[in-house]
């Protein structure tokens, strides 16, 4: 008896279509004969072509958010690991864009067809840096006139530029890392406690 087809092979799969033929050619059709099953098991797992764009989406994302957690379960100061966050996020979305552009270009067109998904990943690292934040000024390393969850999302908006797809194609040029070191320096002085 063969094993069930699951959701996680199926978006396995769904990468691997996406990268040869990239996101306007790429069917469904393609994604089930890639695994050697009809396209209805396909759609058993993801209803119609936009959920399984979606969840190609999140599941994308989530490689960039999850190992973010590390650094806020970390007991290391709060102003260390904000910086070790946006440099941990930075670094990993400009080593996918730079080592290969297509399939980065790819997933920010995915990404971008997929709002709902984009704007829960966004909420998702605002909430860490904003964890990050309430820990720091309960230990008394941060303070801020605003609240922890203003103040994650100031943060996040701040680094925007290092992280958001759109400006990939300027990341590739001198100076970019020490360019965000300058940026979180003036961040962490404003939540200094004074």
């Amino acid at each position: 008896m063969a094993e069930a087809l699951t959701a996680e092979q199926v978006l396995v799969a769904a990468e691997d279509v996406l990268r040869r033929y990239g996101p306007a050619k790429a069917t469904v059709v393609d994604v089930a004969h890639e695994l050697g099953v009809s396209h209805g098991s396909v759609y058993r797992h993801f209803p119609s072509k936009a959920a399984l764009r979606d969840a190609v989406s999140e599941h994308w994302l989530a490689r960039l958010s999850d190992p973010l957690e590390k650094v806020v379960a970390s007991k290391a100061p709060a102003p260390q690991r904000i910086r070790t966050w946006v440099k941990q996020l930075s670094a990993a979305k400009r080593r996918m864009a730079l080592e290969d552009p297509q399939l980065f270009a790819t997933y920010h067109e995915i990404a971008s067809g997929s709002r709902d998904v984009v704007r829960a990943h966004e909420a998702t690292l605002a909430d860490q840096l904003s964890r990050i934040i309430a820990d720091g000024m309960s230990r008394g390393e941060l303070a801020s006139a605003l609240t922890a969850e203003q103040a994650g999302q100031a943060v996040f908006h701040a680094v925007i530029w290092f992280c958001h797809p759109a400006h990939a194609g300027e990341w590739g040029g001198p100076g970019v890392e020490q360019a965000l070191d300058r940026v979180c320096t003036v961040v962490l002085d404003g939540l200094r406690p004074r």
